[in-house]
């Protein structure tokens, strides 16, 4: 059972940024695959970002130059930095993990972009 924990978001003007954290109860390195998802009410869940063992990242179109991920193994951590917020960015994110045929979520953290 992997424990995963989410911290930085907020409120936050149009144009600005914010840094996302989510932290591992265990060793990344035991883990195959991190990310992002977000999930706007009434809508299916949006791969925002993703991460792998060996640092190949992707991103959803959306975000794509906005939004950089990346892992700090010392840490056990996943970071999501956001920069250039739109207004449709508000939703809440939830970090994933993937170890083998099992997939991890964290309880979520809420961004909301308004001015």
């Amino acid at each position: 059972q992997v424990r995963l924990v989410e911290s930085g978001g907020g409120l936050v003007q149009p144009g600005g940024s914010l840094r996302l954290s989510c932290e591992a109860s265990e060793s990344i390195f035991s883990i195959g695959a991190m990310g992002w998802y977000r999930q706007a009410p009434g809508n299916q869940r949006e791969l925002v970002a993703s991460i792998t063992s060996m640092d190949s990242t992707s991103y959803a179109d959306s975000v794509q130059g906005r939004f950089t991920i990346s892992r700090d193994n010392a840490k056990n951590t996943v970071y999501l930095q956001m920069n250039n917020l739109k207004p449709e960015d508000t939703t809440v994110y939830y970090c994933y993990a993937q170890k083998r045929w099992s997939r991890y979520w964290g309880q979520g953290t809420q961004v909301t972009v308004s001015s």
